[in-house]
């Protein structure tokens, strides 16, 4: 209901009767499309982050393993330059 709601007002509008046909098609497609603007994005940084905590959930050991080995490595590498 929304989208024809949407879809009158550009089309019946008087700032939709000013403007240029290009920019008036532009927008009529986009509302029959039905596709918004931000709604993309949104999905694959929400479908990314869900995807990194089915990661850590399942690699949770091998996880804590390559942390540590970074640490160690760390920590022989510091106490080589400062000692």
């Amino acid at each position: 209901m929304e989208r024809y709601h949407m879809l009158w007002n550009i089309l019946y509008s008087k700032r939709g009767k000013k403007s240029s046909g290009r920019i008036r098609a532009e927008r009529l497609r986009s509302v029959l499309a039905g596709k918004s603007s931000g709604i993309d994005g949104l999905l694959v940084t929400v479908g990314l982050c869900i995807i990194a905590l089915l990661l850590c959930v399942v690699m949770k050991d091998r996880l804590e393993i390559f942390i540590r080995t970074i640490v160690d490595a760390l920590t022989a590498k510091a106490t080589g330059i400062l000692g």
